[in-house]
């Protein structure tokens, strides 16, 4: 431990109050010091003990982002990712006319993307892809396949009282027991045996068959697929009686979607998806076909084709599945022979099938009284806590090949929920940039202040969470959590298919990450500039 604590003359402490005030709801720096300005101002540290554990396989269903395609981080090996979805009706008991012929089934599935330019004279649009890791247009090998599994809403293990749990391993399930032949048949390839994540824009020209006017219409990148005609019209425009009255029944009739992803090439490419966007009127099959329309008028009936469409949304029950192979054998190492007594000097975080880190705080309890030595100590000195921080630092010569995750997120791994700090910060980013947010609890990734600069550190504030394990005696000084994040405002938790003593949940936000990276952990053999430690900064009225 270095106690670096200095007195100060009451100006000092005025400086500080207003080094802090722009957080001063989340640091109520001088809540405590009233009648008395002799003070003294230091900073603590605290030595911390943190090591590995590998989730192995995770609850994948019902994602808000799904990955897909295949993406190799060299610190940690590859992901091969594949999908699988229900299908219902955009509209239950569709009435479909007589002698109904398809014309054509497209499947549209937006990006996430960003303009970044657009044509003045021409109004065409360019697009950026974002959440797409890889290679630039990196062909694969997509088929979409109707599946023959049925996903429950329950789980009879339970006495249907709880939801049923899918599994990122589950893929030899669903691909057993798929149906006939893919139906993304198109003759284009690009539409399966070399489908790329394609960022261009979307132009429709469509020719009114009365004025034989044409109208173009412009949309954001998408996966857009045509779909086996005669399977929708046997499946679909013929269903038996009964089949699309309501969406439950159809459920059980039209089992789904599989999205089975094959590696072709060297090049490689994986896409976050949101496949399932409420409200959304793009992720959806729509079947575009003609049938009669009779009238009749004076007693003479007329027949005459007449375009419809009928809607399918990507919705339900949805699962993810993760194939990990050619793990890095450093990592594979960290996860496995994890260092539990001392903590490990690297720790590995990786999204998906994954790792984290647990973090144990204060030390030992040698005296077995239920408390450790060191926090029973920092009780006694009577400290007004104004700040306590982890700061992670990054192993820059470990990453230097690999994407860095912009966030990291620590939790109450103890008792599977947020920390304080988390509950407490309710500060806003840009609203383009809502992953931002909560930026005072922070874990947002430190670049080097040049272009292209790489990561250096991350910085999490613990300082409530702290304050009142130190104020209150019967806090419980619990073991936090480290993952990475795609998304802060997400703090649900998945199940892990087989839990440890240590861990049986993973954070949800951390299945949805597809990232990784290598910090320095709080082991002694860490040079101290890198090592891990909580950063307490006090006031302490002098006696």
């Amino acid at each position: 431990m270095y106690n670096t604590a200095l007195v100060k003359k009451l100006f000092i402490l005025c400086g500080f109050f207003i080094l802090f005030s722009c957080d001063k709801d989340y640091n109520v720096i001088g809540e405590d010091l009233i009648g008395d300005n002799n003070f003294e101002l230091g900073k603590y540290y605290s030595a911390v003990k943190a090591y590995n554990q590998g989730t192995g396989v995770v609850q994948t269903d019902n994602l808000a982002v799904n990955a897909l395609g295949t993406y190799t981080n060299s610190a940690f090996g590859t992901t091969s990712a594949s999908f699988a979805t229900q299908l219902s009706l955009a509209s239950v008991g569709p009435t479909i006319g007589a002698n109904a012929v398809m014309d054509s089934v497209v499947m549209t599935i937006p990006y996430y993307s960003t303009v970044k330019s657009t044509d003045a004279t021409t109004g065409i649009r360019t697009y950026e892809l974002d959440s797409v890791y890889g290679t630039a247009k990196a062909p694969f090998k997509l088929s979409v396949y109707e599946s023959g599994f049925f996903m429950r809403d329950l789980d009879p293990a339970t006495n249907f009282k709880e939801k049923q749990a899918y599994y990122s391993n589950q893929k030899n399930d669903f691909d057993g027991l798929k149906i006939g032949s893919r139906l993304n048949d198109a003759a284009d390839v690009k539409q399966n045996d070399a489908f790329y994540f394609d960022p261009k824009e979307i132009a429709e020209t469509t020719i009114d068959e009365e004025t034989k006017k044409s109208t173009t219409k412009r949309t954001a990148p998408a996966m857009r697929l045509k779909l086996s005609n005669a399977f929708f019209t046997t499946k679909v425009l013929n269903a038996p009686s009964g089949k699309l009255t309501s969406n439950e029944t159809f459920k059980n009739y039209f089992r789904g979607l599989y999205f089975k992803v094959e590696k072709t090439g060297t090049d490689e490419s994986m896409a976050m998806i949101n496949f399932k966007r409420a409200g959304s009127t793009q992720n959806v099959i729509r079947l575009y076909y003609k049938e009669d329309l009779s009238t009749t008028t004076n007693g003479v009936t007329t027949v005459k084709r007449v375009n419809k469409t009928l809607d399918l949304n990507i919705d339900g029950n949805t699962v993810n599945f993760l194939e990990q192979s050619n793990l890095n054998p450093d990592y594979s190492n960290a996860i496995t022979n994890f260092n539990p007594t001392s903590g490990d000097s690297k720790l590995y975080l990786k999204g998906g099938v994954g790792s984290l880190a647990v973090v144990e705080l204060f030390g030992s309890d040698n005296d077995n009284n239920g408390i450790a030595d060191e926090l029973e100590k920092i009780r006694k000195n009577g400290w007004l806590i104004n700040e306590a921080n982890l700061v992670f630092h990054i192993d820059a010569v470990a990453m230097k090949n690999s994407i860095e995750p912009e966030r990291i997120y620590v939790y109450n791994l103890t008792n599977k929920t947020t920390v304080l700090d988390y509950l407490t910060d309710n500060t806003t980013a840009s609203a383009s940039r809502p992953k931002l947010n909560k930026f005072i609890f922070g874990g947002i990734l430190n670049k080097e202040a040049v272009t292209n600069g790489r990561g250096l550190t991350y910085k999490v504030r613990i300082t409530n969470q702290i304050k009142n394990l130190i104020k209150n005696a019967d806090s419980t000084n619990v073991k936090l959590g480290v993952v990475v994040t795609e998304d802060i405002a997400v703090s649900t938790f998945n199940k892990l298919k087989t839990s440890n003593s240590i861990i049986s949940s993973v954070p949800t936000a951390s299945v949805l990450n597809p990232l990784g990276t290598i910090l320095f952990g709080g082991h002694p053999a860490v040079p101290e500039d890198k090592r891990l430690r909580l950063e307490i900064i006090y006031t302490k009225p002098n006696q």
